[in-house]
């Protein structure tokens, strides 16, 4: 599993009110989108948890911001090869979700954020600074 989110508890009134945002309904339909997309692309039914190394470079183009981003973070947080695909592979993810054939410095933003919390600050502080 490349992803760790903290999660904190939820106070029990907001457990009783309304809750804003997607709808289950939209977020399924994204989902079954991105899936099929990440099947189709190499013609091999392969979903991008199982992409490897040439697939990967190939199907994971990063924008020139999110190229830059993705390079700090991984000089920030030491990041090994295999931390590097495991990124690519989550970025790669979020942006299938959002429709986008290029990953951008919003997906790797994100993808980031899913890596251990403490290692998430400096990562955080690389993209608000340039």
């Amino acid at each position: 599993m490349d992803l760790t989110v903290g999660v904190s508890a939820v106070p029990a009134r907001d457990l009783t009110e309304a809750v804003s945002g997607e709808q289950s309904d939209a977020i399924r339909t994204r989902v079954i989108a991105a899936r099929l997309r990440q099947s189709t692309r190499d013609g091999d039914g392969r979903l991008n948890a199982r992409m490897r190394g040439r697939a990967l470079r190939l199907h994971a183009r990063l924008d020139t911001a999110a190229r830059r981003l993705l390079d700090r973070a991984l000089h920030r947080l030491s990041v090994s090869a295999r931390g590097h695909d495991r990124l690519l592979r989550v970025a790669r993810t979020i942006a299938d979700l959002d429709s986008a054939t290029v990953i951008g410095a919003d997906h790797v933003a994100e993808a980031l954020q899913f890596r251990n919390e403490d290692a998430v600050m400096p990562a955080c502080d690389a993209a608000s600074t340039g």
